[in-house]
């Protein structure tokens, strides 16, 4: 069967804020030495597998001339765009009727934009068992990360070693981020992966589960379907689009249906949710400090300094994460790095937007 790929690329990647902002998030950043940015390289990753015609972005109608312009080879209706954000769900779905649109039925690669591979050969050929799986019949397929630590910053799946199909197991149940004591029985049991949030179904078989789990949504979405190539078409969308409610493909979807099936990976994955990341993704010197940029760092251990051209100094620090650019500067403790959030919300209430 024809294999299509869906990649979400809406989000705002605050946690990269002061460089990921409104007009330029996280997915449109260079974050690694080859200077590519991360939705390039999620492209370029599964051009093995998916031929670029057949590549498909959902996104903020605000970053289209984003993707236009690092992804210029990208057939401009592939690229659909969100009137607003409705979390996963009403994503996936509005590039599942374009596909359907176009292909009847295919099998659909859904994957974020944001994540980085270490291991691009080790990737694909996951994913080429994970189409093999979604192939044999109406089963819904999600990649799990083999975890190496008890981390408590992702969700989780726990499959069931006795009933394989393929290479891939059976998923027992989805569950949230745990504390440490849990993560690290999790750990233990060796019957839990990460959740990747990447997932392979045939387009008839996600579009089955939205009817099934997700009616309401699925009723806009079929008026959607009907009025593309329509005169009507970007009205529609507007109009149904913002009257679904924001629901995460995890929570409408795959906690809620049959035939789930998980395939452990083991290919370098990092999903890059801060900027503790990029102390992961780039090397780091003797002192255990990641630098970009005009730094000089005296006494400064394990800290991640991202500059430009004017000088940053750092005496005595540790653990720091310290981010400048031209018009904000981020001075944060790595252990408080998820709380960057804050300071948007702040932003917010004290409306400078330009910082946004």
């Amino acid at each position: 069967m024809k294999k299509t790929a869906l990649i979400m690329a809406g989000g705002r990647g605050e946690r990269f804020w002061p460089k990921s902002r409104q007009n330029l998030p996280k997915q449109f950043l260079s974050l690694t030495d080859d200077g590519k940015t991360m939705i390039q390289l999620t492209v370029e990753r599964i051009l093995p597998l998916v031929k670029m015609e057949d590549i498909f972005i959902v996104t903020n109608r605000n970053y289209k001339p984003l993707v236009q312009l690092q992804l210029p080879e990208l057939p401009e209706e592939n690229i659909l765009c969100e009137p607003v954000g409705k979390n996963t769900a009403p994503c996936i779905g509005l590039g599942a009727v374009h596909m359907a649109k176009k292909y009847g039925d295919a099998i659909m690669l859904t994957l974020p934009s944001d994540h980085l591979v270490k291991y691009n050969s080790i990737f694909l050929n996951t994913l080429n068992q994970a189409c093999d799986v979604a192939n044999q019949g109406n089963n819904l397929v999600t990649l799990g990360i083999t975890p190496d630590a008890p981390e408590t910053g992702y969700g989780y799946i726990k499959f069931d070693l006795d009933r394989p199909l393929g290479s891939a197991y059976a998923v027992e149940r989805f569950v949230e981020k745990p504390d440490l004591a849990t993560a690290k029985s999790y750990l233990a049991s060796e019957q839990y992966l990460w959740n990747s949030g990447m997932f392979v179904w045939k387009l008839s078989t996600i579009l089955h589960n939205l009817e099934e789990y997700l009616p309401d949504i699925y009723s806009g979405l079929c008026r959607i379907a009907e009025s593309i190539g329509k005169t009507n078409e970007a009205d529609v969308l507007d109009k149904e689009f913002i009257s679904f409610k924001a629901e995460s493909i995890d929570y409408g979807v795959m906690e809620k249906a049959k035939n789930i099936y998980i395939l452990p990976g083991s290919f370098g994955w990092d999903d890059v949710g801060s900027w503790l990341a990029v102390g992961r993704i780039k090397k780091s010197n003797e002192f255990g400090n990641v630098i970009d940029g005009n730094v000089v760092a005296v006494d400064t251990e394990n800290c991640i300094i991202q500059g430009a051209d004017k000088l940053i100094a750092t005496v005595g620090l540790e653990d720091m994460i310290i981010v400048d650019t031209n018009d904000a500067l981020l001075v944060c403790e790595k252990q408080r790095a998820g709380e960057i959030k804050k300071v948007l919300e702040n932003l917010r209430i004290c409306n400078r937007t330009e910082y946004l």
